[in-house]
């Protein structure tokens, strides 16, 4: 046999991480096919290596405690909720499909891939939610109006400026635009939640260095400012983080308790849901810092109910 056609420790690396920085399991057969591999063959090594990848993600699940580690802040402030608290009743979350993920999903008007999907916390990497073209519009529409990102503000419920999120960025109402609007609905369609459950569409832009620190979306109840931030739609159940471009380096989406990065390619989009206020969800998440290059990317995040 070819020493270039085994399948070693090496080659299941490759394959993971191919696939968490976000190229289709197709194009990793075809690259295998390309170097003399028989189809077969290559389907059961990739389909070896990643089932290997998501046991060791499954086996840190079980292994780690649900604390809250971290310096970032939650549904824009910090995530300063007791771990150790009783956790509080779930709440009905956007559910795209069973854990049984179908490769190709329709999206009203367009195909979407699923890359991968992890049980706990559900996280689903999407590839191609958007095309090139409605990333570019989207960046074009938003330069100009880019101003210092701000988080929720823990005492009031509005908005304030935070050290651990260093970006800048525009929200736009709910279909502010044409091409928002589309999008709007295509996301409405694909994960399956209603349209007016949904906050406006936002657009941010990372520079060199600037990061997300890890934090939560969701808003601790227990905070001052929660009941005029939950007045307003109530808890925030589920994110959804599109990248509008590919940075020449850094800026992946990391999930510190499960050891997962997700690499910023253009087109795709990283979901994830958490079905109550608790860092028991594991729905700790960061935007790491652009090393090269800068990372721009529209961040959906939805409600329990309607938002106004």
């Amino acid at each position: 046999m070819d020493p270039s056609q085994q399948e070693t420790p090496e080659l299941h690396r490759w394959v993971i991480a191919q696939t968490e920085a976000g190229h289709a399991p197709d194009a990793l057969l075809a690259q295998l096919v390309e170097r003399g591999w028989s189809e077969d063959r290559a389907v059961a090594v990739v389909t070896r290596a990643l089932e290997t990848r998501l046991a060791e993600l499954r086996a840190k699940n079980i292994a780690a405690s649900p604390t809250a580690a971290g310096t970032g802040d939650a549904a824009a402030t910090d995530p300063t909720m007791d771990a150790g608290a009783a956790a509080p009743p779930a709440l009905h979350v956007p559910q795209p499909f069973g854990l049984s993920a179908p490769p190709v999903v329709r999206a009203l008007d367009r195909d979407v891939k699923v890359l991968f999907t992890l049980p706990h916390p559900r996280v689903i990497l999407f590839g191609g939610l958007l095309s090139n073209t409605e990333c570019d519009e989207l960046v074009a529409l938003s330069r100009a109006r880019m101003t210092a990102s701000q988080v929720v503000d823990s005492d009031t419920g509005g908005e304030i400026a935070h050290e651990g999120r260093t970006s800048s960025g525009y929200g736009f109402a709910r279909a502010a635009t044409p091409l928002i609007d589309r999008i709007e609905r295509r996301i409405a369609a694909l994960l399956k939640w209603p349209l007016e459950f949904g906050e406006g569409l936002q657009i941010l832009r990372y520079r060199v260095g600037q990061e997300y620190r890890p934090h939560y979306d969701y808003m601790d109840p227990a905070l001052p400012g929660a009941p005029a931030f939950l007045a307003r739609g109530g808890q925030r159940v589920g994110s959804l983080v599109m990248y509008l471009n590919t940075p020449l380096e850094g800026g992946a989406t990391n999930f510190p308790d499960i050891g997962l990065e997700v690499a910023a390619n253009k087109g795709n989009a990283v979901f994830f849901s958490y079905d109550r206020p608790h860092p028991s969800t594991k729905s700790l998440h960061g935007g790491m810092p652009v090393l090269n290059g800068e990372k721009w990317v529209a961040t959906k995040w939805l409600r329990e109910a309607q938002h106004t």
